[in-house]
């Protein structure tokens, strides 16, 4: 099923406008990475006002979170970048650039800061920013949050004075996030100054509860928009593993409700993440990929990382460019002649330019021991290269042009076909009609499948595509060895395995 954001692709685009034209009071429009753990003249461009930082465990995430906090006095670089004596020597001779806007610094154009650290201290000149940082231990059960030890006994008691209800746009924000009304919800002043608060809820009969009985997920969710709703415009927002106690839905209605807050307070928020819920509302310049010593650009599947990277036990590593080729592409392999195809993984990367990019990083990458190819789609502006690895799929979109080569071979196929949609054989006639009309009708490629599934009567659009891939695949074996025989010399055969 094709992934719908309930963010308006208006929204999205007036938001890349905003971001391209610099449009801000205040504004962390790029930072480059000059020399800092494994990174060497690495920039990162903020293309998009929330930011989603993605990578496998070490490879730089919270690196790139860390330095886009220290471009601003209020946040220590020791937040992030702590010494630790002589064990630390690599942190000699760090350095981080940033291109700023900050309108009462320049009117007109960027303003321009560097971060360093020699001779064992931080050195830079940063300007004011409220930031905001969330760190991974904002999901600590009460109960295990020393501060609240005070509260948990039967004892325990506020002034009324110290019930402060939530407000009513953080009480909407967090009935959406989470899917549940939190009217009457409140925060508890535990301590004179405030700064020790305890969350109460209330049941649908009025009950109270205390925090100690939340979700861990919940209480952050509280807390984070709490204190978002609450911060000045223009402000920046850091917040790490933003998928920590969140159900998959959760966490994309918290991608959301962060590009609401972009437009609604110009908020600038970077996260970090290993979830592929949380990019799904997010447009690809809105992605950077962090592997060890290099930096990426652009959207692809979490469980691609490992390939990028060489943490893989594989014979062949294939990327394309989206979730469909991927499933052609695997259906061409499992009805070609003897390939070991349990060796051989293929990766959808969410667009041509990321996948021939990962692919070239991938195959010059010396600890990878894996060879890999790239696949592009017949309409791609990439280039084929067999230097590069780099080979081009036939037609054009290879939606249309399988989905066209199965209805030009309906009469021989078209009974398995409609069995493969999970239609009875004696009405494979309606499922051509049906087929059919969606072609005459459709105006976009990559919704044919969905189209002819939801006519089906909901069919996931999963489906309706695997059977169309699966079955050109058996219907067309001369174009299937075309397809094979450029990138032939990469394929694992079962003799060689043996």
């Amino acid at each position: 099923m094709v992934f719908k954001s309930e963010i308006r692709d208006s929204t999205i685009n007036a938001l890349l406008e905003k971001a391209a034209n610099r449009n801000y009071g205040q504004y962390l429009a790029k930072l480059s990475l000059k020399h800092v753990r494994g990174f060497h003249n690495e920039p990162v461009l903020f293309d998009f006002p929330v930011t989603a930082l993605i990578g496998p465990n070490g490879g730089g995430k919270t690196t790139i979170l860390g330095a886009a906090g220290c471009a601003y006095k209020s946040i220590s670089p020791k937040r992030f970048f702590a010494k630790s004596g002589k064990y630390d020597e690599t942190m000699q001779d760090w350095s981080i650039e940033y291109e700023l806007i900050d309108r009462e610094l320049n009117k007109k154009d960027a303003v321009r800061r560097t971060t360093s650290f020699r001779n064992s201290r931080w050195n830079r000149e940063a300007p004011d920013r409220r930031v905001l940082v969330f760190g991974v231990s904002r999901t600590v059960p009460a109960n295990e949050r020393p501060e609240l030890g005070r509260c948990a006994s039967n004892s325990f008691e506020v002034p009324e004075a110290h019930v402060q209800e939530l407000t009513e746009p953080v009480q909407k924000a967090v009935s959406r996030i989470l899917g549940k009304n939190i009217s009457g919800f409140s925060s508890l002043r535990v301590d004179p100054k405030g700064r020790v608060t305890l969350l109460a809820g209330r049941t649908k009969d009025g009950k109270g509860y205390s925090e100690f009985h939340f979700g861990a997920g919940e209480s952050s969710i509280i807390r984070m928009v709490a204190e978002i709703e609450l911060v000045e415009d223009q402000a920046l927002v850091l917040i790490e593993e933003i998928e920590n106690g969140l159900h998959p839905v959760a966490t994309v209605r918290m991608v959301e409700y962060l590009i609401d807050a972009a437009e609604r307070k110009k908020l600038q928020t970077i996260f970090t993440t290993h979830s592929n819920d949380a990019l799904k509302p997010l447009p690809s310049k809105a992605i950077w990929v962090a592997t060890q010593d290099r930096i990426f650009q652009g959207k692809l599947d979490i469980n691609s990382l490992r390939a990028i990277t060489g943490q893989i036990d594989a014979a062949l590593v294939i990327f394309v460019e989206d979730p469909f080729a991927k499933l052609w592409v695997e259906a061409i392999l499992r009805q070609a002649n003897n390939l070991a195809v349990d060796h051989i993984q293929v990766y959808g990367m969410e667009g041509d330019g990321t996948a021939v990019a990962m692919n070239r990083y991938h195959r010059k990458d010396p600890s990878s021991l894996v060879p890999s190819i790239c696949l592009i789609d017949g309409d791609s502006e990439q280039s084929e290269s067999k230097d590069d690895a780099i080979y081009r799929l036939p037609g054009q979109s290879p939606e249309a042009f399988v989905f066209d080569e199965v209805m030009t071979a309906w009469d021989s196929i078209g009974g398995k076909l409609a069995v493969a949609l999970l239609q009875r054989f004696e009405n494979a006639e309606r499922v051509k009609q049906i087929c059919n009309s969606v072609r005459t009708t459709n105006m976009d490629a990559h919704l044919l499948f969905a189209q002819v599934g939801e006519k089906l009567g909901l069919l996931p659009e999963a489906t309706v595509a695997a059977a169309f891939a699966n079955i050109w695949a058996q219907a067309y074996p001369e174009a299937l060895q075309r397809v094979l025989i450029s990138f032939e010399e990469f394929l694992p055969h079962e003799q060689r395995q043996d």
